[in-house]
C-alpha cells in the first residue's frame, strides 16, 4: 500500500506552542480553545493564533467546548470543571472532586457537563439549572438531541435520555457494558456508543431497535457522525471504519476501511456534506480522506498527509477551510485547505 508523501501544497496558516500537553481542541466562530493535560486552557484567535485568554483548571483537563456564539467556554477534568467568559476573561472554577470528562452546549445559554455519576445542566455563569439522577457509574459522555431539548447521557449499563428539567430518564437504552464514546446523528435517528468490549452499539430512536457491530480488535473510544448524519467514523482498529447510516442504516452492510495509522488518536469530519474526514495517529501523521468514496468493504487511501514531530493529540475544523492540529509536545498548527468540495 502506498501512502501519499507529506503534502506541502496545503497552506500553513500559523503555528504556535503551548506550555502543556494538549488533550482537546474546540473551534467555534473566531476562537479556538486548547486544553492541556496539566489543566492549562488557552484561547486563541483562529485566524492568527493570537492569544485571547488563558486559565488553569486544577487537577488537569480532559475536554473543552466553546459555546456556539464563542462568548463562553467550558473545560472539564478529573477534579471538576470551569467556565470562562469572553467579554472580561472571568473564570469560574468548580472543584467538585468528581470526574468530568465531557461537556456539550445545548445553545448559547445552557451547557451540560458530566460530573461523577450525574450530568449537570448549567447556565451562563455556571449556576446549576438541573441535574440527572445518579447513574450506576461515572458518566463517560453526553450529547444533546432535539435542538437542545433532550440530553442523552452514557454510563455503564445504559444510555439514558432526559427531557429538560427531568431528573429521571424519559427513555432508557440498556446495554451491559462500559460506554466510552457517544455519537448522536444530527438527524436524530440514531444513537451510537463505542464500548470497552470492542464494539459499537446502535439504537434507532424511532422504535428503540438495536444493533451491535462487534469484532473490533481494540476498544472503540472515538465515534463521529458527519454533518449529514449518514456516515459514522470509528476507531477500534488500525483502520478507521466508516459506516453508512443512510436508508435503513448499517445492518447487514460492511464499512469502508481507511488505513494510514497504526494507532488512531483523533477523528474530525470537515463541516459540510462532502464526506471529507481528517484522522490523526500516534506517529504524528494527519491524514485527509474522501471517506465516503468507493463501495462497502473498500479500503481507501489518504488523499493528503501531513507529518508532525509527535503524536496527534486532537483535531478540529475551524470552518470548512481551516484544519487545526494539536500534538502531544505542545505544537498547535493550522493548515488552510482548498474549497470545501475538494481536498
Amino acid at each position: 500500500m502506498s501512502i501519499p508523501a507529506p503534502d506541502e501544497a496545503l497552506t500553513a496558516a500559523w503555528e504556535t506552542t503551548i506550555d502543556d500537553a494538549p488533550v482537546a481542541l474546540s473551534a467555534c466562530g473566531d476562537l479556538l480553545a486548547v486544553a492541556g493535560a496539566e489543566g492549562t486552557v488557552t484561547v486563541l484567535k483562529t485566524a492568527t493564533a493570537a492569544e485571547v485568554g488563558e486559565f488553569a483548571l486544577p487537577g488537569g483537563a480532559l475536554h473543552v467546548a466553546l459555546a456556539p456564539d464563542a462568548r463562553r467556554l467550558v473545560a472539564t477534568g478529573p477534579m471538576g470543571y470551569a467556565l470562562w467568559r469572553r467579554e472580561d476573561g472571568r473564570t469560574t472554577v468548580h472543584e467538585t472532586r468528581a470526574w468530568s470528562s465531557a461537556a456539550a452546549w445545548a445553545n448559547d445559554e445552557r451547557v451540560a457537563v458530566a460530573s461523577g455519576r450525574r450530568a449537570l445542566v448549567l447556565g451562563l455563569d455556571g449556576e446549576e439549572l438541573w441535574a440527572t439522577e445518579p447513574a450506576a457509574s461515572t458518566v463517560t459522555d453526553l450529547a444533546w438531541q432535539r435542538q437542545g431539548r433532550r440530553l442523552t447521557v452514557a454510563a455503564y449499563g445504559a444510555v439514558r435520555g432526559h427531557e429538560r428539567h427531568t431528573t429521571k430518564p424519559v427513555v432508557t437504552y440498556p446495554y451491559i457494558g462500559s460506554h466510552l464514546a457517544l455519537a448522536v446523528a444530527p438527524t436524530g435517528r440514531w444513537i451510537c456508543s463505542g464500548n470497552q468490549d470492542a464494539s459499537i452499539h446502535i439504537w434507532r430512536t424511532r422504535d428503540g431497535s438495536e444493533l451491535t457491530m462487534s469484532g473490533y480488535p481494540e476498544k472503540v473510544s472515538r465515534l463521529a457522525f458527519d454533518d449529514t448524519g449518514f456516515w459514522l467514523a470509528a476507531d477500534g482498529a488500525p483502520d478507521v471504519t466508516v459506516w453508512d447510516f443512510s436508508g435503513k442504516g448499517p445492518a447487514g452492510t460492511a464499512p469502508r476501511s481507511l488505513r494510514c495509522h497504526e494507532t488512531i488518536t483523533a477523528l474530525a469530519w470537515r463541516p459540510g456534506p462532502a464526506g471529507h474526514l481528517a484522522s490523526g495517529g500516534h506517529d504524528g501523521t494527519v491524514a485527509l480522506w474522501r471517506a465516503t468514496a468507493g463501495r462497502p468493504q473498500s479500503q481507501l487511501h489518504p488523499v493528503r498527509t501531513l507529518e508532525g514531530d509527535s503524536a496527534v493529540a486532537a483535531l478540529a475544523w475551524a470552518g470548512p477551510e481551516l484544519l487545526v492540529t494539536a500534538h502531544q509536545n505542545g505544537h498547535v498548527s493550522a493548515h488552510r485547505l482548498p474549497s470545501r468540495t475538494t481536498l
